[in-house]
């Protein structure tokens, strides 16, 4: 993706510091592990990428919010969210129940390292409650959990998944990731993170789920947050560098939509440059 890049340690660190001056509250964290096996053993290690990077921040960067990604898809060598088993006819399935374990695991290492939050996105049935419970009997009971409870099976994903390297090797994610064409669906899986513990609820895509965001705000009164994916990003990029668009005007068009839908949070690669632009227009 144009302007985006993978970071060690302490190059996250020189990056999170230039994001904190710019008045940027918060970072997502994403892990790319050198090595990926079946049961993505690397994302729950104490010494992860994501665990010694949190660990960093959290030294050095007090005051800015820390939250993490939880999903297994960047650490699995077939590049799915879950354990894959066999069924009997031959093909292949995610296993809920013991993806629901590993991602409580992942979620308990982050919390040890210093993570506010953490934000499972594997979309497994029950992994807010399981994570909830797994962080309150460890004594975490002020971590935060965001759930990406509205995570549909988008074509816009494509560019984080190469970047990421966690395109799946077989199949597709639609059995575990929500149908673009559901609505009511979308309401119920949130409602469901909410009884389960969720403290913010996610909706993404953001921009081509807009009425999504909508009806969440409209329907429940808690911190709703928006993903605006890679896909979306890339698309005003590609467009910028060829001059059909004027990025910045595009882009904070875009982020105003997305705030105007109701979404309390934006979740952005667009965030560095929004940031200096509005920096700008106050000087």
């Amino acid at each position: 993706m144009p302007g985006q890049y993978r970071f060690s340690p302490d190059e996250a660190l020189r990056e999170v510091r230039e994001l904190h001056k710019l008045g940027i509250p918060a970072v997502l964290l994403f892990g790319v592990p050198k090595k990926k096996d079946s049961m993505a053993r690397s994302a729950y290690a104490p010494d992860g990428i994501v665990q010694q990077t949190v660990r960093l921040i959290r030294e050095k960067v007090p005051d800015i919010l820390i939250v993490t990604d939880v999903c297994l898809c960047q650490y699995t060598d077939h590049g799915h969210c879950g354990i894959v088993k066999k069924k009997r006819d031959g093909t292949f399935t995610v296993d809920n129940d013991a993806t629901m374990e590993l991602l409580s695991r992942v979620a308990l290492s982050h919390a040890r390292a210093g993570a506010h939050v953490v934000a499972p996105s594997a979309m497994m049935d029950g992994q807010v409650k399981a994570i909830r419970e797994t962080l309150d009997s460890a004594g975490f009971t002020e971590t935060l959990i965001l759930a990406y409870s509205a995570k549909f099976a988008s074509s816009f994903y494509g560019p984080f998944r190469e970047a990421a390297e966690s395109t799946p090797s077989f199949g597709d994610r639609s059995a575990y990731q929500m149908n673009p064409s559901q609505v009511r669906e979308a309401l119920r899986e949130v409602q469901q993170d909410i009884e389960e513990g969720a403290d913010i609820v996610m909706v993404k895509p953001a921009l081509v789920y807009l009425d999504i965001i909508s009806r969440v705000r409209e329907k429940f009164n808690i911190p709703v947050a928006a993903f605006n994916v890679s896909g979306e990003y890339s698309m005003v990029k590609s467009a910028a560098e060829k001059r059909y668009l004027d990025e910045k005007r595009v882009t904070m068009e875009i982020l105003t939509s997305i705030k105007r839908a109701g979404a309390d949070i934006i979740v952005t690669y667009h965030a560095k440059s929004a940031a200096s632009w509005l920096r700008e227009g106050q000087k």
